[in-house]
């Protein structure tokens, strides 16, 4: 059974990109341009995985993974924060907050995979 991803980012290149590479992997993948869509995408499709940008212009992914972590039934989803912010208070809060891992963007796809399928449900 494949694997559904949720990928949040409101950059389209981005979005894109991972989304195809997910994709090739054999992934199924919903895409959010913003944390306020993907929220509306999470009343009606439980991921096993979210990886979402950090840095967006609506609703940072600190307060996005907030709300995420008290919708019913999604308290237990692992979400990945994949970007281009790569410090240390950065990460002591994601992890904080409940996520699994913070990749830095840019990324090599060759690490991320094997990053991702750590946190998916086996």
């Amino acid at each position: 059974m494949k694997k559904n991803i949720l990928l949040v980012d409101d950059e389209p290149s981005w979005l894109k990109s991972v989304s195809q590479l997910l994709r090739r992997k054999g992934y199924q993948v919903k895409e959010a341009a913003s944390a306020a869509e993907a929220l509306v995408t999470l009343a009606k499709y439980k991921p096993d995985l979210i990886v979402s940008d950090l840095r967006m212009p609506d609703m940072n992914g600190f307060d996005f993974l907030e709300k995420v972590k008290k919708l019913p039934k999604m308290s237990m989803t692992p979400v990945v924060f994949l970007s281009a912010i790569d410090d240390f208070h950065a990460k002591k809060v994601a992890k904080e907050l409940g996520a699994v891992a913070c990749i830095p963007k840019p990324f090599n796809k060759d690490e991320v995979i094997p990053t991702l399928e750590k946190y998916l449900p086996h």
